[in-house]
């Protein structure tokens, strides 16, 4: 019974921690989720729009620290994504 009880808050931890940054469009125009690396490569954090972090990524990118790959696509390209319009 304990082992039921361990794999079903594995499985509950698992899906409460994984997270999906997704790109949002606002006023017709598309932007993407951004990360340390986007302003290298694409046009990164687009001034008047508000991001939040996307915290299932960052704990993924640090719990997967040893593969190297997995924190470079997630802290370098997926660590905030776009929520809405600043207030002017």
């Amino acid at each position: 019974m304990k082992r039921f009880i361990a794999i079903v808050v594995g499985l509950m931890f698992v899906f409460v921690v994984t997270a999906c940054g997704s790109n949002k469009v606002i006023n017709g125009k598309e932007y993407k989720t951004v990360g340390l690396l986007s302003t290298l490569i694409d046009d990164g954090k687009q001034p008047g729009i508000k991001y939040d972090i996307i915290w299932g990524n960052v704990v993924w990118g640090v719990l997967l620290f040893a593969s190297v790959v997995a924190p470079i696509y997630f802290f370098g390209f997926s660590c905030a994504e776009p929520v809405g319009e600043l207030p002017k």
